[in-house]
């Protein structure tokens, strides 16, 4: 299959799927699909990131080689849809700690922006309680911008991970 053949698939989803399983089975599609995800600006390339999710949650494995690219993608992505998919990966991978300032950078201007969905922002505020786990001294600040996020900005996403959150950097701070 071809990276057109798999973009034109994708358009339909019927075929999501379907897709999925022959990415988990024949690895060199998943590259085609990181592409796709990754460099294209239609609406399909949000499919695409959200089957690098589901494909993700049996075979985590798989993205381990492209993080670094998805962390530079980050840098230029302007999609929330990509955003909200390619945050979540990231807070269930370890990041490469060359790239952690950045990474502490972008999650506190994207938890920070009213501009954002709820979604980009629960998950940049879950790196940032990851990152805590490395580096104990962030602690203090990113429960402050958690429970600022609760209080002034508060969805039911938002609330319902920052209480978690809370509650654990509480926890650690004593």
């Amino acid at each position: 299959m071809t990276k057109q053949e798999l973009s034109l698939l994708i358009d339909n989803w019927i075929n999501i799927e379907w897709l999925q399983q022959e990415i988990i089975q024949n690895h060199n599609l998943y590259k085609l699909l990181v592409d796709i995800a990754f460099y294209d600006n239609k609406s399909k390339s949000w499919r695409a990131a959200y089957m690098l999710d589901k494909i993700n949650d049996t075979n985590p494995n798989l993205l381990l080689p492209y993080l670094e690219q998805m962390l530079n993608q980050l840098k230029v992505e302007s999609s929330s849809s990509k955003k909200r998919h390619f945050l979540k990966l990231l807070s269930q991978n370890r990041i490469p700690d060359h790239y952690t300032g950045f990474l502490f950078d972008y999650c506190m201007k994207n938890i920070n922006s009213a501009k954002e969905p709820p979604a980009v922002r629960v998950h940049a505020m879950q790196i940032l309680f990851n990152l805590t786990q490395t580096y104990p001294e962030l602690r203090e600040e990113v429960l402050s911008v958690i429970e600022h996020e609760m209080e002034y900005h508060s969805t039911a996403g938002i609330i319902s991970r920052g209480k978690k959150l809370v509650y654990k950097l509480r926890k650690q701070l004593s």
